[in-house]
């Protein structure tokens, strides 16, 4: 598949109103590709589609909705046939963060999480997955995070759902192989947004070192790796290293994460 020229194409992107959900709408538009773009936000939404129509001359459509709703891929679903759409790439980029202690975690919040990234993802790619395996053609993008191989204090539901995301999408690549689509996997270690609520001093420490990327520079590779039709896109070395490092990390740096950060309120 040409890597460039888009033209023609369309793409779903979910989570767009914003951070690296509008940088994989750039990067897509920048190359001619067509938008629906999915938030459940109404106004930062409509803008930004609104910015992405103006800089690049293709269609940028908003379809506000909340991914957490049961059925939502019906919703995406009839969207698109309404508008006679037939989509070509889906990036499921919508997520949620938050580092508190899981007993300390609203049931809501618990219930938005696996909604979220666990239901919403899998119905979503479920959906396309067929499309795209009767069509013989199809690029799946499914946002992960480098922290599903960290089991820490404070992460739970998000490592954990972030690791399920990870596993699936591995799983449905192979899965799609033998039919001409694909599903790839995207695990940074950290993208320079607010999700992640880190102050300005460290977030600059954490990009200088590769460790968290630039939502620009990330969502590029994170489509070119998508188009290529890979089953997994981890960026910088950095990060690759710290899988393993991670993985041996005893007990006791996890609960000094866990007593420095969570107990004494540093991190929110």
């Amino acid at each position: 598949m040409n890597n460039c020229d888009l033209t023609g194409k369309w793409a779903v992107v979910t989570g767009a109103d914003g951070g690296i959900g509008t940088e994989f709408c750039r990067v897509l538009a920048g190359r001619g590709c067509s938008l629906v773009m999915v938030s459940v936000t109404v106004e930062p939404l409509r803008r930004a589609a609104i910015a992405v129509e103006s800089e690049f001359g293709v269609k940028a459509l908003p379809l506000t909705l909340d991914l957490t709703a049961p059925h939502a891929e019906s919703m995406v679903a009839a969207f698109l046939g309404t508008n006679g759409i037939e989509a070509d790439f889906v990036i499921n980029n919508a997520g949620i963060f938050s580092f508190r202690e899981l007993a300390d975690t609203s049931d809501e919040k618990i219930r938005c999480f696996i909604d979220l990234h666990v239901r919403a993802t899998t119905m979503l790619s479920l959906f396309f997955a067929r499309k795209f395996r009767q069509r013989g053609c199809g690029r799946i993008l499914n946002m992960s995070s480098m922290s599903c191989w960290m089991p820490m204090p404070g992460l739970a539901m998000y490592t954990s759902t972030k690791a399920y995301i990870r596993v699936f999408t591995r799983s449905l690549h192979y899965e799609l192989k033998d039919y001409g689509a694909s599903a790839t996997v995207a695990a940074p270690g950290g993208i320079a947004t607010s999700l992640f609520g880190l102050p300005d001093h460290l977030m600059r420490i954490a990009v200088g070192i590769g460790a968290v990327a630039k939502p620009d520079r990330f969502a590029e590779r994170a489509v070119n790796a998508m188009l290529k039709g890979k089953k997994q896109y981890i960026n910088g070395i950095v990060n690759r290293l710290a899988i393993f490092f991670v993985g041996i990390t005893p007990t006791w740096i996890r609960m000094q994460v866990k007593r420095r950060l969570l107990d004494k309120g540093i991190v929110k």
